[in-house]
């Protein structure tokens, strides 16, 4: 067996660098070698590890961690937030499961408008921030259906965690620091983030979260019908009515997970699975690399490469600011994925120079063949043929940063990825168009990537990222390292990373890249902008009868510098 150390989390952009101090154990095979984790904490691949010492699999293993990441990792992901999930099934099947986040009904298109103007603050903190969390469904449903183990086992590790404590590093420290003023002005997470004094907790606190494992014991006797039916659901509706939300005990009972077609895309011999909308992940991870295939990347220089990559990341994020979102709701074309459109886009790169400002394409059908109406990554996979990638966030750090009093919960900030108008960009600097507007009952479009790699209809890796829209491509350059350039699974992951997103117009390149790589990318017209290490990618391979699971190289290298 094979297993690489982790590394970091990164927010996109202005959100920095989520990275844990220097620890093993964040990307682990089990002993036997059936069973290989990856994700972004130590302490949830232990508590995937302790499920599996019980006779879990593959589907409890990437439940437990995902709940202990809820405890540990708080600040980017939980139960008050939403998930997309690709599951591989021991018989063979595949499900794309949709936990995204929901508008309540109460919402409107203009409801962050005022006196004309976007108010930014009001999609992003506090009582009108959050959608109806979803990542309970999926989990639910997961165990329900191809689980081993009792819920209540697959809960207990992230109980204890929450009861007992954990020490908080000097990351976790600063984020509390960054957002206290926010924090100390919601009482429920002042009592669970700051100390009596209204302080962030220093590094080396042992957070103790009482209430979140009190809401776990009851999620793992009642299951979701506890959140989305009974007292959680009444909890959130009472501080919704007495904060000026919208939430209330109707739009928890109305939320469902929704099974979504994958999203299959063939590439160099391999077949893609990826979620369809309203994420936005696998139709674009699927797009740039039908927009490279009449390109041998192997034979080019690297400053060819990364321009041809770079020039198809662009074209696919025009598509996706004009075309993506809840398919229930808009329309999006299935041409997007379609090999013939790609080689048409494809067209528009020269090697010579970067693309003039572009729009977006129209494909052929496009009214008619339509798909069917902060954050972090979890790898599991296992002998029986069960692979699973979740990738679940509350948005930004601690989300709306509200926590529920009396609940220990995280609530989201999702409403921000919905366009409040078009051209005005979400925290991300991402800008949309109608297609993602808000609605009741709409699901905002999303970035997240869980991907599944098949070969001849067998599993061979599995991958997906955190990182706002850097998703994406981090993923479409862990496959064209791995697949095109025959890097080892590590070493794909390390490979410096670039990153666009068509506005801003601008090429971002990691530091570490060589300055000969910046300025040739420069010489052929792209805007360079400099980024640090970023992006968090998990990923499990299964080669010649062994799994190796390998999580984001990046901590090593911002710990040891």
């Amino acid at each position: 067996m094979k297993v690489f150390g982790s590394t970091l989390i990164a927010l996109w952009l202005a959100l920095g660098l989520n990275a844990y101090g220097a620890m093993e154990g964040y990307a682990r095979v089990s002993a036997d070698g059936k069973v290989a984790v990856a994700t972004v904490q130590p302490r949830a691949t232990e508590a995937a590890m302790q499920v599996l010492e019980k006779g879990g699999n593959a589907v409890d293993a990437a439940v437990a961690a995902a709940l202990a990441l809820g405890v540990v990792d708080g600040h980017n992901s939980g139960i008050g937030g939403g998930c997309f999930a690709i599951v591989r099934w021991a018989d063979g099947s595949v499900e794309a499961l949709d936990g995204r986040e929901m508008a309540p009904a109460k919402a409107s298109r203009a409801m962050y408008v005022r006196d004309g103007e976007v108010v930014k603050s009001l999609s992003r903190t506090g009582a009108l921030a959050s959608g109806v969390p979803g990542s309970v469904a999926v989990y639910d449903y997961m165990l329900k259906k191809g689980g081993a183990l009792e819920r209540a086992k697959v809960y207990q590790p992230a109980i204890d965690l929450a009861e007992q404590g954990f020490a908080i590093d000097a990351i976790y420290a600063e984020r509390l620091a960054r957002h206290r003023e926010v924090l100390a002005g919601f009482s429920g997470s002042a009592k669970v983030l700051l100390s009596p004094q209204g302080e962030p907790w220093p590094a080396g606190h042992k957070l103790i979260q009482k209430d979140l494992a009190q809401t776990y014991r009851q999620l793992a006797k009642q299951g979701a019908d506890y959140f989305y039916r009974g007292d959680f659901a009444r909890a959130v509706e009472k501080w919704m009515n007495d904060n000026g939300g919208m939430i209330d005990a109707k739009d928890f009972a109305a939320y469902q997970m929704h099974r979504r077609e994958p999203v299959r895309s063939d590439y160099r011999g391999y077949e893609i699975v990826g979620f369809g909308p309203p994420s936005s992940g696998g139709v674009h991870v699927a797009e740039i690399l039908n927009t490279l295939k009449p390109f041998d990347l192997r034979k080019l220089d690297n400053v060819s490469r990364y321009h041809l990559i770079a020039e198809a990341m662009k074209l696919a994020f025009a598509d996706r600011a004009y075309w993506l979102g809840d398919p229930a709701f808009v329309d999006v074309p299935k041409g997007l994925i379609s090999e013939r459109y790609a080689r048409e886009r494809a067209k528009l790169i020269s090697l010579k120079k970067t693309l003039a400002d572009t729009g977006h394409g129209t494909p052929a059908n496009a009214e008619v063949d339509l798909f069917d109406k902060h954050t972090t990554h979890i790898a599991t996979a296992d002998s029986e043929g069960n692979w699973v990638a979740i990738t679940t966030t509350v948005n930004t750090d601690f989300g709306s940063k509200v926590v529920i009093p009396g609940t220990g919960v995280v609530m989201n900030n999702q409403m921000d990825d919905f366009v409040a108008r078009p051209g005005v960009p979400n925290i991300y600097g991402l800008v949309g168009s109608e297609a993602n507007a808000i609605a009741p009952g709409k699901r905002p479009l999303s970035s997240m990537s869980p991907t599944l790699v098949l070969r001849e209809g067998k599993p061979v890796m599995t991958l997906g990222a955190a990182g706002g829209p850097t998703i994406i491509t981090q993923v479409v350059q862990g496959i064209i390292n791995h697949i095109d350039l025959g890097l080892p699974l590590y070493e794909a992951l390390a490979t410096p990373r670039i990153h666009h997103q068509w506005r801003p117009n601008a090429l971002y390149l990691e530091k570490s890249a060589a300055e000969s790589l910046r300025k040739g990318l420069a010489e052929l017209g792209h805007e360079m902008k400099t980024l640090g290490p970023y992006g968090s990618t998990q990923a499990i391979e299964w080669r010649d009868g062994q799994f190796t699971a390998v999580s984001e190289p990046r901590l090593e290298q911002r710990n040891h510098r």
